[in-house]
């Protein structure tokens, strides 16, 4: 009997080594959170190390900026347009084939790298860190890749060996152009409900966004505000903000979700030659850990501890940018058309030296955005540098959403 019960216990053991082998990562790393991007450290055929934020909207690595201190060598073979979201012109980069990009110990090995004759991304002065570019979706082509939101890592697992955890929901994978689509599930205003494929990226820093060009588009919501909902490859992309009150991820509905509506002239180029619906982004796919598995075309979601995070959009209506890296110097990039600050008279270029009798030098410029996305029935106080000028103003942060 002892023996029976001892080989018991060998299986047991057996089975258990077994599948812990399952979730064993191959190489595991940590990230930084700037804003909703995830930033990897990254060398490319043995370089310095890059600062590059992961972009599953794209194909390949784009380097945008370099630092006087940031060392790479790349051999160039032509120069290319590369198109993508905004309403301007095409973009041309120096194209460089065969390169090793190294993550830890994980090696990426003919890989195409992209380097930006002109910045116009600007991603360290918009998010007050050094950012050299974005590492496209090529990134997941080797390996399953977990993204944990909670600790900040992302580990990789051998995609033959890999089991997902019992305990998260899988959404199937469809590629177009390499790139990742999934079906969701939204409820829209006027109570119906509607399937919807959407990009899966994770480099652009809002909730969803959906196309509105076809009668089958997902429907406008009756309250809205216009603003800028981000920069694209090809330039700035506006469009409308509203509340959809529900995005779904299989059993998992999100209620009351901020999402946007770009203006077509400004995606216009890239949805008439795509299937999709829209995109879902880095602020949404944040409240998820992820197991991204694109050799078998499966991602699996597992809500976190950000899954009940209130929504939030800005309200000022004020973007903005970190002139100087070294010294938090904030300056008004751009202001929203009818905006409560376009009503209270800030500009572009203005620079902001106060907010609520707190000097910015004291902040960062995500908790200045944190203020300018949290509502209020009290206005925000501001002090501008104009020139050799100090104005004080007062904008209205009611949410227009509510009513008061």
């Amino acid at each position: 009997m002892k023996k029976v019960f001892t080989i018991l216990l060998f299986f047991v053991y057996l089975f258990d080594f077994s599948a812990n082998a399952k979730l064993k990562p191959t190489e595991s790393i940590p990230f930084e959170m700037v804003g909703s991007y995830v930033v990897i450290s990254v060398k490319i055929n043995g370089s310095s190390t890059l600062k590059l934020v992961l972009d599953s909207g794209i194909r390949n690595t784009i380097i945008t900026e370099l630092m006087p201190t940031d060392k790479v060598s790349l051999n160039f073979s032509d120069v290319k347009d590369i198109m993508g979201l905004g309403g301007g012109n095409t973009l041309e980069a120096f194209t460089s084939d065969f390169n090793t990009l190294k993550i830890g110990k994980i090696q990426l090995t003919n890989r195409t790298v992209y380097v930006l004759k002109d910045d116009v991304f600007n991603l360290s002065k918009h998010s007050g860190t050094k950012i050299n570019g974005l590492i496209g979706v090529d990134f997941f082509q080797d390996h399953v890749v977990e993204i944990d939101y909670n600790s900040r890592r992302i580990r990789f697992y051998d995609a033959e060996k890999f089991e997902a955890p019992a305990d998260y929901g899988m959404l199937p994978i469809f590629l177009e152009s390499q790139k990742m689509f999934v079906k969701l599930s939204v409820l829209q205003s006027d109570s119906t409900r509607k399937e919807v494929r959407m990009l899966v990226d994770t480099g652009a820093e809002l909730n969803a966004w959906f196309k509105t060009s076809t009668k089958e588009s997902v429907k406008v919501p009756p309250k809205w505000v216009q603003g800028t909902i981000g920069e694209g490859l090809n330039g700035t992309i506006t469009g409308k903000y509203s509340h959809i009150p529900q995005i779904c991820f299989g059993n998992y509905c999100l209620k009351n979700a901020v999402v946007s509506f770009p203006d077509s002239a400004t995606i216009a180029s890239i949805v008439s030659s795509s299937k999709r619906d829209g995109t879902i982004g880095s602020q949404l796919l944040s409240r998820f850990n992820l197991f991204i598995d694109y050799t078998h075309r499966k991602i699996y979601v597992k809500p976190n501890r950000h899954y009940n995070k209130p929504f939030s959009y800005n309200v000022a209506g004020i973007e903005i940018i970190q002139f100087f890296l070294i010294a938090p110097v904030i300056q008004v990039l751009d202001v929203w058309a009818n905006s409560p600050a376009a009503m209270a008279g800030i500009r572009r270029d203005d620079y902001i030296i106060e907010i609520n009798g707190t000097s910015t030098f004291q902040m960062t410029i995500g908790e200045i955005r944190k203020i300018f996305e949290t509502p209020s029935k009290r206005p925000m106080n501001l002090i501008l540098k104009r020139g050799s000028e100090e104005i004080p103003v007062n904008i209205d942060m009611k949410d227009k959403f509510k009513s008061y």
